[in-house]
């Protein structure tokens, strides 16, 4: 397929994971999957061994809850799909260790530096990447600082990945919209 990035959107459970795997599975390629999961209590735990069994046990798996750029460029080799589940934890792996009170300053330029690694292994790999990322902007403002703070970055990152992207799909009830065909 070659080079191209596709950004999938979507609010919790609107089948963006599943509809990337589909995607990076009729691609026939190599698939380098990375995780940014962390398993912080045992629900976690649950749901990172559920996406496990859910993909194709051929699939490279990297798992990296931050610095994930520098992790793909080491661990890519010939992968034609990479596949990035997802930046919303990403986000949430870099801003929620900040020193409290978190600025929104401090987590755009936390969230900010991962953002411009992942473009910079972007545009020296071949592969076709897929990004996930929740859309966190639709729903009631955050009744905390942190909640806030961690909606406005992730929605920026959102942004500057989808001004990007070569497609930008919004995930509905396992359906995908078409935002963006460049």
């Amino acid at each position: 397929m070659g080079r191209r990035l596709t950004l999938i959107l979507g609010g919790a459970r609107s089948g963006k994971s599943a509809y990337a795997q589909k995607l990076a599975d009729e691609r026939g390629e190599r698939v380098l999957y990375v995780a940014t999961a962390e398993a912080g209590d045992e629900e976690m735990a649950a749901r990172i061994a559920a996406h496990r069994a859910g993909r194709p046990a051929h699939w490279q798996t990297l798992e990296a809850a931050a610095r994930v750029g520098a992790s793909i460029r080491s661990a890519s080799g010939s992968a034609g799909v990479i596949l990035i589940d997802c930046l919303t934890l990403l986000a949430s792996n870099v801003i929620v260790p900040l020193p409290e009170p978190v600025t929104g300053e401090a987590a755009d330029s936390a969230l900010g530096a991962e953002v411009d690694e992942l473009l910079s292994a972007y545009s020296e790999s071949a592969a076709e990447w897929i990004i996930v990322s929740n859309e966190v902007g639709l729903g009631l403002v955050p009744p905390y600082p942190l909640g806030r703070v961690y909606r406005d970055a992730l929605g920026k990152a959102n942004q500057r990945l989808a001004t990007e992207a070569d497609v930008v799909l919004f995930m509905v009830a396992g359906l995908p919209m078409k935002v963006k065909r460049r």
